[in-house]
């Protein structure tokens, strides 16, 4: 049985079902494995890990304890309760024609961050002028239709992730500003803060960076490092507004004071620092690397709501669900009648009746003629959130950009 437990609950002879936390927060080769001894449990409580989950097959029980059946309903109770409030987005360019217009600022903003990455190697300094024009595109592609450049933030190849996260957390954060109605200059300074998030980690080497076994101390110790570096490439630099700055400074804090650098709680951590916090693990737990496999997205967005009870602003993470979807565009689903889609756009009046292209048969087993389905205009319902992996399923071709 797998069961939820606080952390100061763990003992030595459980074995760990999932350590609860995003792939980069913890230095161990694996999310799952037997804790041998008390140093281990230190560690893991050290790292601000609040709950995680045993199987108590394969190890020493606990008595008391959510099993994951109970906490899945639970979160899925808080979803469904955060779909009826109603997001007030309107919708200003038809997708079909905002569609290439993201697909070309995703491909050069992703060439851009490459060679500020390989500038900053160099020692050449950060050019911010490069990049003002390009968030310029980036919001006012958001602000036209979100559902165009979003699932776009989905594809991502194993060489270059840094990048590609970089540039889904900037086009994340605009729709999340947006979503919560902050003035449209604030907003272009949150997404350039998203884009130069991970600017530091220009000064952490490639062997830790993409390492595909267990981090040694030390090595944990400097990739956290890559916050602290881009806070000292970017506060000297022209055109980076405090706002950007909080963004790159604080995107690791956590609310319950377990983040880094500053170990920053509460209100102590700014509004954009928190939001920043929210939209970078969402993209990194949401995505694939060489060394794990990404949750589909509303897999993810279950962990935030969970991970709300200590480490994000409950209300902040209500409101980038409400912001997204509870189906974000990208997401695969299977109906209840057992066709396959991929969701392509959100529908304002319900989060939870979107627009689907489907092409799948999941009973025959069998692609079938790809239609556009408007589920707030017929009676099928999205049965299940799937991932891509487990159908054999080519994200590239059925994404909506």
């Amino acid at each position: 049985m797998i069961k939820q437990i606080r952390a100061e609950q763990l003992k030595p002879g459980m074995y760990i079902h999932d350590l609860n936390c995003g792939w980069l927060d913890h230095p161990f080769i694996s999310n799952a494995f037997h804790v041998r001894d008390t140093a281990t449990v230190d560690k893991i409580v050290k790292l601000g890990i609040r709950e995680l989950y045993i199987d108590t097959l394969k190890g020493a029980d606990v008595w008391e304890g959510r099993t994951q059946q109970e906490v899945n309903a639970d979160l899925e109770r808080r979803l469904q309760e955060i779909a009826q409030k109603q997001p007030e987005k309107p919708i200003s360019t038809e997708l079909k024609e905002e569609t290439a217009r993201a697909r070309r600022l995703h491909g050069e903003a992703n060439k851009i961050i490459r060679h500020m990455m390989d500038d900053i190697r160099l020692g050449q300094q950060i050019q911010v002028e490069r990049v003002e024009p390009l968030v310029e595109g980036m919001v006012d592609s958001i602000f036209r239709n979100q559902d165009a450049l979003l699932p776009l933030a989905r594809l991502k190849r194993h060489d270059d992730y840094t990048f590609a996260h970089s540039v889904s957390v900037c086009a994340l954060l605009v729709a999340f500003g947006r979503g919560m109605k902050l003035e449209r200059a604030v907003i272009k300074d949150l997404a350039m803060g998203g884009l130069l998030h991970d600017v530091g980690k220009a000064r952490i080497p490639d062997q830790i960076l993409n390492k595909p076994a267990k981090l040694s101390d030390e090595e944990f110790t400097r990739m956290q490092s890559h916050v602290a570096q881009g806070v000292v490439l970017l506060k000297d630099s022209p055109g980076v507004s405090k706002i950007a700055l909080q963004v790159v400074g604080e995107h690791h804090e956590r609310f319950d004071g377990t983040g880094y650098p500053r170990h920053l709680a509460d209100e102590k951590i700014s509004l954009y620092g928190q939001m920043a916090a929210i939209v970078d693990v969402y993209d990194a737990i949401s995505s694939e690397r060489v060394y794990h496999k990404g949750m589909p997205p509303t897999q993810a967005l279950k962990k935030l709501l969970e991970w709300s009870s200590h480490h994000f602003d409950q209300q902040l993470v209500q409101s980038f669900i409400r912001a997204i979807g509870i189906y974000p565009t990208g997401t695969l689903v299977q109906l209840e009648s057992k066709r396959l889609g991929v969701v392509t756009e959100q529908n304002e009046g319900n989060l939870l009746e979107p627009v689907v292209r489907i092409f799948y048969h999941a009973g025959q087993q069998h692609y079938i003629p790809p239609e556009i389905v408007d589920l707030s205009k017929v009676q099928d319902r999205i049965g299940s959130f799937e991932s891509y992996e487990k159908w054999k399923i080519d994200p590239y071709q059925w994404l909506p950009a």
